[in-house]
Parts: structure tokens; sequence; C-alpha cells
């Protein structure tokens, strides 16, 4: 059994799915075809999802302080589901700090896999928890904003919240 409510953003709104120990398993940001597609994702039914908004209450919290700019960073327990090497790759970007930006190919380096900066992207793009995992904070080897979930402009608009500065870089969208 999973529990959802949705929440405002300045960039849209999303919808926030927990388990039933109450850890975070999915954030989609919602436009008129996202609701299937998150289900597809948890494999579920939305009979097997309730809005509860009681249950989320602590998501909702938390990136609502985000958000708002008073916390960089989360307490919540997360359950993405996903392969080993989207676990590793995810991991990875849990490390990368508020304020900062890494690139892809420095991740797949670190993974073991230097020439594995596309996987690494396909992972990233896979990540089912953005922004709680920050996906937001890869970019392109060039310094390019590179694809988000959510769009570009809540991508930079991410970055910019969390104290990122360009410093005279591309930070150009690709």
């Amino acid at each position: 059994m999973y529990f959802h409510d949705e929440m405002a953003t300045p960039w849209g709104r999303l919808d926030l799915t927990v388990d039933a120990k109450g850890a975070l398993v999915h954030i989609a940001f919602l436009d008129e075809d996202s609701r299937p597609s998150a289900l597809a994702w948890l494999r579920v039914s939305e009979a097997d999802r309730t809005r509860d908004a009681r249950r989320v209450a602590a998501v909702t919290a938390e990136l609502e302080a985000y958000l708002g700019g008073a916390r960089q960073s989360f307490s919540l327990a997360l359950e993405p589901r996903g392969t080993p090497f989207q676990q590793a790759v995810w991991k990875a970007l849990l490390a990368i700090t508020p304020g900062t930006t890494r690139i892809y190919g420095d991740i797949a380096r670190e993974l073991g896999r230097p020439n594995g900066a596309r996987a690494v992207g396909r992972a990233v793009g896979s990540n089912p928890i953005p922004i709680i995992i920050p996906c937001h904070r890869v970019i392109g080897a060039n310094g390019s904003l590179t694809g988000f979930a959510g769009g570009l402009a809540m991508k930079r608009g991410l970055l910019e919240l969390e104290g990122y500065r360009d410093h005279g870089q591309l930070f150009s969208v690709a």
C-alpha cells in the first residue's frame, strides 16, 4: 500500500508517494500526462495508492522548508527502486553538496566506469526521487544545464536556491 499527496512549488505541482513504512518512494512532476507514468513506475494501480496528507506530511514539510530556503538537506527515509547500478548512481548524487555541481563523467569514474557517462546519465534520468536525490546538481561536461524531468527552469531555480553561482561558466541551457 502506498500513500500520496500533492504540493505546489514555484515551478508546478509535485505528487509525493510514500510506502506503508513512511519511506519516500517517488516524486512526480505533475502535468496532464504524468499521473499514468507515475503509477506505471510504481507498478501499481490508483487503487493501490491512497491520498493521505498526514502520512506524507514529513515529506511535504521538508520540501517546503527546502523551497523556502530554510534547509539544504533532508532527513527523510528513502526507498528508491532500481538496479544495483542505479542505486550506486543515486547514492553518488546524495553526496553532491548543495551549491555545487558534478558532471556525468566524474560520477562514472567514481563508480569505476570511466567510459560510463551515458549509463550514469540514464540512471540520473531515471531517478525516482528528484530534488531529494539531487539529480539537478548534475550538469553537462561543458557546464550546460541538461535534461531534468521538472524542466530546465526548475533545475536552474533549484541550483540558484542552493546558492550555486555560475561564476562566469557556461551554465547555459543545452
